[in-house]
């Protein structure tokens, strides 16, 4: 998808390059600066409508064979866009991009002045809607769903049959498959954690991807599921996941997992099939973890885990290997003045 979804997001007019240029003070050749803008899209999506940005050499090869019509980048960088992309010179481009974004889309509010169930949302037959409960324009519920009191479904959101919606939970830019439960106080959709440096400080980037909730998934209370920064956080089908658990930004889940409370999941760990994760365990960005692994209560993942193998510690570490080292500290600890066991 190389814009956001407009079922969430709006799409405000179109701009320049030149303008856009202006906006975050980037530089480009004057004769670029009246080609059209519609989107701002990550390298992997963005098409000859869009402005990207490249901030991380790891990805310079998506930068060298681009579709965008303009990229920010670094001075240094300025030469990798292909022919036909134009380069937007910026000291921060990621910053730079952010201001393009904000200029290009936003998400899309609840109607103050509507009705509290918003009359284009599609309420099914069956569907039960509680006190207080508000549900914006577009939103869908599905037969046998249940919303709690005081909950508020977002615009465009979607929520399958036979789903429970505890009170006070607030849900935006979501797709909820059927069965699915979510607890009192959970937020789903909320802008991920993203940030970066910009000229003068820091600065919020636009998160504009989805949470996808697939059928059976069960979320705990006061848990927070968000968005995915352009890409989509996803929970597998028949999913666990107990209460106070922080799931961040383009977080993919598989089938069949068992999340325990307090856990954190930082933005883009990738979970396999039938992963199990102990309270409190707190994962870095990016790790990978195999179908069926599992991690011990409280531990601290730095790396990938291999499919199948139980870790433990802080940094987790495979679990023979953790209960060693915990034991020889202990004898260690147990010895007087240094000497004896």
């Amino acid at each position: 998808m190389s814009r956001p979804d407009p079922r969430f997001f709006e799409s405000l007019p179109a701009t320049t390059i030149g303008k856009l240029a202006e906006l975050t003070g980037a530089a480009c050749d004057a004769a670029d600066a009246s080609r059209s803008i519609e989107a701002a899209a990550v390298l992997a999506r963005a098409d000859d409508r869009s402005v990207t940005f490249l901030s991380d050499l790891r990805v310079g090869d998506l930068a060298k064979a681009t579709s965008a019509a303009a990229c920010f980048v670094s001075e240094k960088e300025r030469g990798l866009p292909p022919d036909g992309c134009v380069a937007l010179v910026s000291r921060a481009p990621k910053a730079a991009w952010a201001a393009a974004a904000d200029a290009l889309h936003r998400p899309l509010r609840l109607d103050p002045a509507a009705p509290p169930v918003h009359p284009d949302a599609a309420i099914e037959d069956g569907a039960v809607i509680g006190h207080g409960a508000v549900i914006g324009a577009g939103a869908q519920v599905g037969s046998g769903t249940r919303i709690g009191a005081h909950a508020v479904i977002g615009p465009g959101v979607a929520i399958g049959r036979g789903c429970e919606i505890g009170p006070g939970a607030v849900i935006f830019c979501a797709l909820i498959g059927d069965r699915v439960r979510i607890g009192a106080g959970v937020v789903i959709g909320e802008a991920g954690f993203g940030v970066t440096a910009g000229p003068r400080g820091l600065v919020d980037v636009p998160q504009l991807g989805r949470v996808i909730l697939q059928d059976g998934v069960s979320i705990g209370a006061q848990s927070c599921v968000d968005r995915g920064a352009f890409e989509d956080t996803v929970i597998g089908e028949n999913t666990k996941i107990d209460n106070l658990v922080q799931i961040a930004h383009n977080v993919a889940i598989g089938r069949n997992c068992v999340i325990a409370g307090h856990c954190g999941l930082s933005g883009s760990a990738v979970l396999g099939d039938g992963v199990q994760l102990g309270g409190r365990v707190g994962l870095a960005d990016h790790v990978k973890i195999g179908d069926g692994a599992r991690l011990a209560a409280s531990s601290g993942l730095m790396h990938d885990v291999p499919a199948g193998e139980t870790w433990g510690g802080i940094p987790a570490k495979p679990a023979r290997r953790w209960f060693r080292e915990v034991a020889w500290v202990a004898r260690h600890a147990a010895r007087k003045d240094g000497a004896g066991a």
